[in-house]
């Protein structure tokens, strides 16, 4: 049981460093804002399809609150200091309907 908890481990990891290349501005960048959000934003995904399935689960659903209201402040840190980066990530994440 504990290899595949292991290859589920591997796979987030290699999901992270998707993103992570996806949205870095150069090779080591793995904290710009950009970066961030577009991890956020993949944890929130798969926690909010968590919570469908447990309704009940509150802990989690708190976390899920906390990584919503730190991606809105990185997002709006973003849309003041860099508006073009800004839209750039809002049409890649597809945030804004």
């Amino acid at each position: 049981m504990k290899t595949v908890q292991k290859k589920a481990t591997a796979t987030k990891h290699e999901q992270k460093k998707k993103v992570i290349s996806a949205y870095a501005k150069h090779d080591k960048d793995t904290g710009s804002a950009q970066v961030q959000i577009a991890i956020l934003t993949r944890r929130i995904n798969e926690l909010t399809d968590h919570l469908k399935e447990h309704k009940k689960d509150n802990h989690s659903r708190r976390g899920l609150l906390l990584m919503v209201g730190k991606r809105r402040k990185l997002l709006n840190y973003l849309k003041n200091s860099k508006p073009e980066v800004y839209e750039e990530v809002i049409k890649g994440l597809e945030l804004r309907k």
